[in-house]
Order: structure tokens, then sequence, then C-alpha cells
């Protein structure tokens, strides 16, 4: 006689296959389980009703039309990167192209150590046009638009204390720049914007380190900025000839040339004295 019991196999069928057969369906019937209630979830959650925003807007529809035009070349389609030409700019973000075009540096006149500033090509909306463009194409540092506003509020004691910590080392204690490694420097901050300032430390162009907002916060950007403009970029230099605001360099070199023609004077005058 057949024993019902549980765990006891069918007449013929092996305890150990029928066990596994048990645990093959439960196994199946928490899979469907648990996909129901994932369906679920998705078609009536609230939150999953809620599209993201896309990127896109009309300034990155017009900056398309200009990259097709002016960078396609180099950057290829979508600004994916030619080989040879140009770099992918898939995530590189607006504030590298605020700086790089905005500053005349791209498009590249010749492959160089460093790129060369030069007269923009394109206007200051132009710029933004194709920034939002290459922003829509991937996640990276973007300038925020109320740069200005937090110039306006900086404190400009604190952002001396940044640029000697954090710039001067590079840029000299001046802001007149100074020389690299392999031919590379550290360009004159006399020219630059507020926007070209805050979006070089987003991006870090050439040897630049970035500057990202868990290193420097957008306050601290906004000192140092306000800094440069209203201190170093307005000094009319009271103190006399700035010998261009390199350092002690150059000022090393005149009372060096000045003290020897001097040296030599009185040797000559003392020489015909005697």
């Amino acid at each position: 006689m057949h024993d019902s019991r549980p765990g006891c196999a069918r007449p013929g069928v092996p305890v150990r296959f029928s066990r596994a057969r048990r645990r093959a369906a439960g196994i199946a019937r928490m899979v469907t389980a648990l996909v129901l209630a994932g369906g679920a979830y998705a078609l009536f959650a609230p939150a999953a009703q809620a599209q993201e925003e896309p990127r896109s807007s009309a300034a990155a529809a017009e900056g398309e039309a200009l990259f097709e035009v002016g960078c396609i070349t180099c950057h290829g389609r979508s600004a994916g990167g030619v080989e040879g030409r140009g770099p992918s700019l898939i995530n590189v973000g607006g504030a590298s192209v605020e700086f790089q075009v905005g500053t005349g540096r791209m498009p590249l006149a010749r492959q160089e150590a460093q790129a060369q500033r030069k007269p923009p090509l394109y206007t200051d909306e132009e710029v933004r046009q194709l920034a939002a463009y290459i922003d829509s194409l991937g996640v990276g540092p973007v300038v925020p638009d109320d740069v200005d506003a937090l110039v306006d509020e900086a404190n400009l004691a604190r952002g001396g204390e940044l640029f000697r910590v954090n710039c001067s080392q590079c840029h000299a204690f001046g802001g007149g720049g100074g020389a690299l490694s392999s031919g590379k420097y550290a360009p004159s901050l006399y020219p630059a914007s507020d926007r070209i300032i805050y979006a070089a430390m987003l991006s870090g162009p050439q040897n630049m380190p970035v500057f990202g907002d868990s290193t420097l916060t957008p306050e601290q950007k906004a000192d140092l900025i306000a800094y440069i403009q209203r201190v170093i970029q307005t000094d009319n230099d009271p103190g006399g000839f700035n010998l261009g605001r390199y350092g002690p360099s150059t000022e090393g070199l005149a009372v060096f040339l000045v003290g020897i023609v001097a040296l030599v004077f009185a040797s000559l005058w003392i020489a015909g004295k005697s």
C-alpha cells in the first residue's frame, strides 16, 4: 500500500527526484511572485510615473548647429572624437567648453605644447550655446548662472588667502603667469573674466589641477575670483614699475644688471682718477 505522507514519493519515482522537483517548483513560484510585485510597483508607484526632464534645450539645439559647422571635423559626429584630430567631448561638461572656446584656444590653430589664447571666434552667447550642447551629451562640470551674484558678495580677504595658497605658485603673486615644464606655462590672469576663471577651476585645463566643489566651495571660488578681479587686475602698482609682475626673478635680474653697470662705471672712474 502506497504511503501518502509528505516526503514520500509516488510508486516508481525516486524520493530524491521528487524533492528536487518540489524545490524547483517553489523557486519558480517565488520568482513569479517577485516579477509580479515588481511589475505592480512599476505601474502604480507615484515616483515611477515622473519622467526625467531632458537635458536638451533651445540653447543646446543652437549649440549643436554651431558644432556641426565648426567642430565636427576634429571632434566627430555627436562629439565622439576623431583619432589623431580631437578627443571625445562626451562627459566633458560645459565648463571646459566655456574656457577653451571663450578664450579662443579652440578651435586650435596648430598642435603644440599648449593651446595659445587668441581672440575668440564665437560670441559669448554662442559659447554658452556650445557649452549647453556638450553638457547635454553627458555629465560634467557646468559654470553656474549666478557667478556674478556670488562674486558681488565675495570676501576679498579670504580670496587673497586662497589665491596665495592655491594659485600663486604657478600664476605668480601678481597674476602675471609663469613657465612650467615641457614648454607649458601658467597664463596671465589679467584678461580673464569671472566665468572664464570659474570654468578653469572646474575643468582644470592643461597642467592646472581641478578645483571641484569638494575642494573649493562655490563661495570660495567666488572669493578667489573677486580677489583676482578687484585687487590683481586693478592694482595700479603704487610701488613703481612692476617689471612684468613675474616675481623676484625679474626683480633680482634688474638689481643685478643695475649693480654690475654701477660697479663698472665706478671702476672706470677710480682708474681714471688714479
